[in-house]
């Protein structure tokens, strides 16, 4: 009885609204702005009995999401009292994606991955428009960040387009998107890997038998010298340190310039120090506009890595002897 009576109060309100502004625009125009704004201010003050799933499934644009969903076990989760925030990819975004991704997701040997760019589209709380536009980044259920991007009215979540907002159900809220955003897939090790200006550094992680404690689910923070600050050492330096005999004050270096959680630059300066797997702390700070961890300069910031974030440094640190 309750939905019911809401239903139609919705409509009366979208009605209404539709026929104040039908003498300016279309009715199609007026069907998807102020009418589903005056939708919108009615639901804040009747509670929706759906959940983010069942609301889902009753709109009939993301039967693909809500397979998805299914396939990655994610009901449950999806379906609890900790407000949550999707952004729902619509069956033309999933549509969007190289032909047979979606069928090899699907596939059950995938749930794991699937799992992870599903959660990668949800933020913990409620986070209704009027909060996105004000962010430019936020952490999601899967632990990795998405990029938010206002430009003339108009928000992007990563690379999508975000095109219809305030979907409220009973545990949350719904933003609904144009392409499916894809979180880092690659591990810490694999993505130094690929980016090409840490071979020095990805040469020692291996003298020092980092690789599987670098490749671990993590989440770790990767305060990464490029190749350039390892020859800034003193010359020689790489060349001993990589020798087996000093692989004990190898691996003290290395893990000097790691810290446990996914530690976002934000963060840490906020934190303003953090310790490392080596058992020192480092000092983060802004120097003359600068970001710096101890002596060294913070050059590029938040890259994610599927098992946590790096952060580019100019200068190799030294612990305390």
């Amino acid at each position: 009885m309750k939905r019911a009576i809401a239903a139609l109060a919705v409509l009366a309100i979208a009605g209404t609204t539709a026929g104040q502004c039908e003498s300016t625009k279309s009715a199609k125009a007026c069907t998807q702005g102020e009418a589903y704004e005056g939708a919108a201010v009615l639901a804040s003050y009747v509670q929706p009995e759906m959940n983010l799933v069942e609301t889902a499934v009753s709109a009939g644009s993301f039967e693909t999401l809500v397979a998805a969903v299914k396939a990655a076990g994610l009901v449950d989760a999806l379906s609890g009292e900790k407000p949550m925030t999707v952004f729902a990819p619509t069956d033309e975004a999933f549509a969007k994606l190289p032909k047979g991704t979606v069928e090899m997701l699907l596939k059950p040997e995938n749930k794991d991955l699937l799992k992870s760019i599903l959660l990668y589209h949800v933020v913990p709380g409620d986070v209704r428009a009027e909060q996105v536009v004000d962010l430019k980044a936020a952490q999601t259920a899967n632990g990795q960040r998405i990029a938010i991007h206002v430009d003339n009215g108009k928000v992007r979540v990563d690379e999508a387009n975000v095109i219809k907002t305030d979907i409220l159900t009973s545990n949350g809220t719904i933003h609904v998107i144009d392409r499916v955003i894809m979180p880092s897939t690659k591990d810490i090790v694999d993505t130094a890997l690929e980016n090409g200006s840490f071979g020095t550094l990805v040469a020692a992680v291996k003298a020092a038998g980092l690789v599987e404690a670098l490749k671990a689910e993590g989440p770790i923070t990767v305060f990464a010298p490029t190749d350039e600050a390892f020859a800034k050492l003193p010359k020689g330096t790489v060349e001993m340190l990589l020798k087996p005999e000093n692989k004990d004050k190898l691996t003290s270096i290395l893990t000097y310039h790691v810290v446990k959680g996914r530690v976002y630059a934000d963060q840490a300066l906020e934190a303003g120090e953090a310790k490392t797997l080596q058992g020192g702390e480092v000092q983060i700070r802004v120097k003359n506009g600068k970001p710096m961890v101890n002596d060294a300069q913070i050059l590029t910031t938040d890259i994610d890595a599927s098992n946590g974030v790096i952060h580019v440094i100019d200068t190799v640190i030294m612990p305390s002897e």
